[in-house]
């Protein structure tokens, strides 16, 4: 009798341990984490118009004729990026790294360029009007350059975009 009663007890004991095996293992349901990235990619005349791209990597993207109107670029990473004739109106790039970017004829208007980091990035032929540059890192050729342009206030910040630049 007492053999039944202690395989009785080690059964039970197996089965209890294999539930709080299970228990312990039960992870509550989590969203994944968005890891999608544009590194090296040939994104020419893609339409991000009004895009949540905040933190995204652009890394050595081909992103000629590009649309980013209105897009939330917050601490987005466009390093060595392309964006030759790209609309980027109204965009946010707010703590962007846009160092090293040809953003030759691009549009600004409107943009939100606070705190971005823009070393060694070409504004040749680039409209700025209202774009607001607050904080950003520029080349000293640069702003000289995009101060000779610079007009307009921005809607969002209510800054002009020459007190921005600080001309």
């Amino acid at each position: 009798m007492k053999q039944i009663g202690r395989r009785v007890a080690a059964v039970l004991g197996a089965i209890a341990l294999a539930l709080l095996w299970v228990l312990l293992l039960a992870l509550p349901a989590q969203a994944a984490v968005d890891t999608v990235n544009y590194n090296n990619a040939s994104l020419a005349n893609a339409n991000f118009a009004d895009a949540d791209l905040r933190g995204k990597a652009f890394v050595a993207a081909e992103m000629r004729g590009a649309n980013f109107s209105g897009a939330n670029l917050t601490n987005a990473m466009l390093t060595k990026a392309v964006l030759l004739d790209a609309n980027l109106e109204g965009a946010n790039l707010t703590g962007a790294l846009v160092d090293r970017v040809f953003l030759v004829g691009a549009n600004l208007t409107n943009a939100i360029l606070q705190e971005a980091t823009l070393a060694r990035t070409s504004f040749e032929g680039v409209t700025v009007t209202g774009a607001d540059f607050t904080g950003a890192i520029l080349d000293r050729y640069e702003l000289h350059q995009l101060c000779d342009r610079a007009e307009g206030i921005n809607p969002t910040t209510g800054v002009s975009t020459q007190d921005s630049l600080g001309c």
